[in-house]
């Protein structure tokens, strides 16, 4: 089993006077260097190694590295399949309309699939994902053989709605787990919540990386056949991986299996509020660095941007999750939520590619560290019995809103400006920011029935 001795945390001279950590165990207080070239070096050091240690512990942590590279092979599908449907339905089709219309639907069928299937893990048990996996995998399948047929374009995006929907809610299996992977270790947990984060920035990057590697070698259709190998086998690990442990309680067999299931939480329903905005802040940044790109006359440049946005994010995560604080988790996440409409309108004064990318940065600091506490509290709040979908209900609100945003952006810049897009971003993200404050009471204390 772990060890259960806590680690000699980041800036642990602040900790210290705060008090004890959360946690099993407390640490005694460090050693404090003498003088002050000591002291400021010292702590530099100890913040680098006390960020590499918590991650390190998880990793250590029996079983865990098993179930995290199972999970991250199995979500590469979310950064690889959309854009595979994208480039292939356009290769076989020549038509940009037909292929984003079958990348939507991919989109909304995995937004409209997966409370479904999170519910049905509740109910029915992991055994549900292998067979989620399969249906997904011949769902890509089908689309490289009917859009190599020549089938009308009805059937090809019926077939993308059928893979997005058969995903299987990997994601939403791995954070409702993590107390009990890490039971151990309970002051690890906030970590393992970032590090999750963080490995979702990681696939919205290299997800496209592969993509362009297959397609440069052999064409877009092969990336659908790599996409549905990874689910397969993604999700054929973790359930080795989590074979014999503990995890959530299954829903009640005499509970209905329809109306409001996770929902019925109160501090569910904030948070899947407070996602929306979230995800159209998102979806609206998406559509403002590429324009922006175009207006300084650099296209190329998008890609760098966005790059840049999405490093800070996981950046800001790792440093989130590796720090010591007592502040309630509510109110961290009331903090990021607050910060993000922040770091979005300092977008405004971008005056060249280089200031956007220094902003950029700026932009996706409360990112990783909000939806990092967004699953913490999720968590906290569910119902028993309803981890599971629980954890796909504020990511569905999100996947709506990136669409919203996209969707509003573009029609925003397309009659006045990236500006305008930034604009109603930020303001939406202050809406998203209120709606946390309003109701913050309800995500303040654990569901206990």
């Amino acid at each position: 089993m772990p060890d259960t001795e806590p680690m000699q945390s980041p800036c642990r001279e602040s900790s210290a006077r705060q008090g004890p950590r959360p946690g099993p165990g407390r640490s005694p207080r460090a050693p404090r260097a003498r003088g002050r070239a000591a002291s400021v070096g010292g702590r530099g050091r100890a913040c680098n190694a006390g960020a590499v240690g918590v991650y390190a512990r998880i990793m250590r942590t029996p079983g865990v590295a098993a179930v995290v590279v199972a999970t991250l092979v199995g979500r590469l599908p979310i950064g690889i399949s959309g854009l595979a449907i994208l480039l292939y339905v356009r290769e076989v089709t020549g038509s940009f309309a037909a292929a984003g219309a079958c990348a939507g639907a991919l989109a909304l069928g995995s937004a409209c699939g997966a409370p479904l299937q999170g519910r049905l893990v509740d109910r029915r048990g992991l055994g549900t994902l292998l067979p989620l996996a399969c249906v997904h995998g011949a769902g890509l399948v089908l689309v490289w053989v009917l859009g190599a047929a020549g089938a009308p374009i009805v059937a090809v995006v019926a077939s993308s709605f059928l893979a997005g929907a058969a995903i299987p809610p990997l994601s939403s299996v791995l954070r409702s787990r993590w107390p009990y992977l890490l039971e151990r270790s309970p002051d690890l947990i906030p970590g393992a919540y970032a590090l999750d984060s963080v490995m979702i920035e990681f696939i919205f990057i290299v997800g496209p990386l592969i993509v362009t590697a297959i397609v440069a070698t052999a064409g877009p259709e092969y990336a659908l056949g790599v996409s549905a190998a990874c689910v397969l086998s993604g999700t054929v690990l973790l359930l080795a991986g989590l074979r014999g442990r503990s995890g959530p309680g299954r829903q009640a067999r005499d509970r209905p299996a329809l109306g409001l299931g996770a929902l019925a939480a109160p501090g569910l329903r904030t948070l899947v509020l407070a996602s929306l905005p979230v995800g159209f802040c998102f979806g609206a940044i998406e559509v403002v660095l590429p324009a922006f790109s175009e207006s300084e006359g650099s296209k190329e440049m998008a890609g760098v941007l966005l790059a840049v946005w999405s490093a800070a994010s996981g950046a800001a995560g790792l440093v989130y999750g590796a720090r010591v604080t007592r502040a309630p988790v509510e109110d961290m996440h009331l903090r990021f939520a607050c910060l993000l409409p922040l770091g979005i309108a300092a977008l405004l004064v971008a005056s060249s590619p280089l200031t956007m990318a220094l902003l950029a940065i700026l932009a996706g600091i409360p990112i990783a560290p909000l939806i990092a506490s967004r699953n913490q509290l999720v968590g906290r709040v569910s119902l028993p019995g309803t981890a599971t979908e629980a954890f796909t209900w504020p990511l569905t609100a999100l996947v709506a809103g990136v669409s919203l945003g996209a969707a509003t952006a573009g029609a925003l810049v397309e009659s006045y400006s990236w500006t305008a897009a930034v604009l109603v971003a930020v303001a939406v993200a202050a809406v998203g920011a209120g709606v946390l404050f309003a109701r913050r009471g309800t995500i303040a204390r654990p569901v206990t029935a």
